[in-house]
């Protein structure tokens, strides 16, 4: 078939220009963290420039909350946290950061959503994102760890969430901004508003209703193990733990324009290939791996780059409530003092030590990200 041939040779092409060899399967040309920057690299330039018309229009607003290092004063930092509400102000200032940023390339969420900003109040701008959506059905590390039963995947991971987007903004990324980000996982704020949302609310694909009860939310890093997330203490609490390595599985980096053509080649072929909310990554990665598979191109979903994967639990026996019912112990951890125990344990000493924050300028920043679009 020659539309077949065509998608499949589209379909190569793109993949090699990203930084993937095939010969016999796709896998990345070099597993080096440079090697997968690369890759991401390519995803992520796509992402900005189907963006590119929100982020040179609302770059300016962007602009006006923004901080240089040199304008920064470490000990007079306050943070709150701010849950993002479609249509404000924290939502377009969400997004720029969240398409501009980060290396990893930017993915629309998926199934349950919750947003945050951490926000600096002295300083008037924004400190940190968080972007929380529903968790893969099934990660194996995760699913041994926990002990969580094939039959029970749906009810235990519709009490948790997974942190799609969880980092700290320049400057304050470095002043190990990103552990205050991590730690907030845990908050009694983030729990609370979990509750709130989803009372009472039906799931999408059982129509049940589960326990709006948020018991853990996981996350993985992009080059393997995380400096981020190693060795957070509150107090004498130690918060994320490192569970292993994913089996390298993903859809990012089949490009945005090409999903929709191996829909329509599977719908061709007889599948029900809908997509929208509700149908979850799992659905989507179901949906790449038998489409390459029919174009002949093997093991297709199974890329090579594995991430670290790690659980940040909001209670003391998340290990006993799953496999034997027990009660909760539920962790006391309010934001705000978690930000205070951060800014004396990890932020004044590292800008005591460092000073490479004062080196962040937005403006240069912002223009660097402009220009990569063009």
């Amino acid at each position: 078939m020659i539309a077949e041939k065509r998608l499949r040779n589209e379909l190569l092409h793109a993949l090699t220009k990203q930084g993937f060899k095939y010969n016999p399967h796709l896998r990345p040309k070099n597993n080096s963290k440079n090697g997968i920057r690369t890759i991401h690299k390519y995803s992520r330039i796509e992402k900005l420039r189907l963006h590119s018309n929100f982020l040179i229009d609302t770059k300016k607003t962007v602009k006006d909350y923004a901080i240089d290092g040199s304008e920064l004063n470490p000990e007079e930092i306050q943070l709150e946290l701010r849950q993002v509400e479609p249509n404000s102000l924290e939502s377009e200032i969400f997004l720029w950061w969240n398409l501009a940023w980060w290396s990893v390339p930017y993915e629309h969420p998926i199934g349950r959503q919750m947003r945050y900003i951490i926000w600096d109040k002295t300083h008037d701008s924004p400190f940190g994102l968080i972007g929380l959506q529903s968790p893969p059905l099934k990660i194996s590390v995760r699913d041994k760890y926990l002990g969580i039963p094939n039959e029970e995947l749906d009810y235990w991971l519709n009490m948790s969430l997974y942190g799609q987007r969880v980092g700290a903004l320049p400057p304050y990324n470095d002043l190990l901004g990103g552990k205050l980000v991590a730690m907030a996982l845990t908050s009694n704020e983030i729990r609370e508003d979990y509750s709130k949302k989803y009372h009472g609310r039906k799931t999408l694909m059982n129509k049940r209703v589960m326990p709006a009860k948020l018991l853990f939310v996981t996350t993985t890093s992009a080059y393997g193990r995380s400096s981020m997330y190693e060795r957070i203490r509150y107090y004498d609490e130690t918060i994320g733990e490192f569970l292993g390595f994913t089996a390298g599985a993903g859809t990012f980096y089949i490009p945005d324009k090409l999903y929709p053509k191996l829909l329509k080649y599977l719908k061709s072929l007889g599948y029900d290939a809908q997509r929208g909310y509700g149908t979850g990554p799992s659905r989507k990665l179901k949906f790449i791996d038998i489409a390459l598979r029919k174009l002949g191109i093997k093991r297709s979903a199974r890329y090579g780059i594995k991430r670290g994967f790690y659980l940040f639990s909001h209670v003391a026996n998340i290990k006993q409530v799953i496999k034997e019912n027990s009660r909760p112990r539920w962790y006391d951890r309010p934001f705000d003092k978690m930000q205070d125990f951060w800014l004396e344990r990890y932020a004044i000493p590292r800008a005591e030590r460092k000073q490479d924050f004062r080196k962040f300028k937005f403006n240069r920043f912002s223009d660097s990200v402009i220009r990569s679009i063009n």
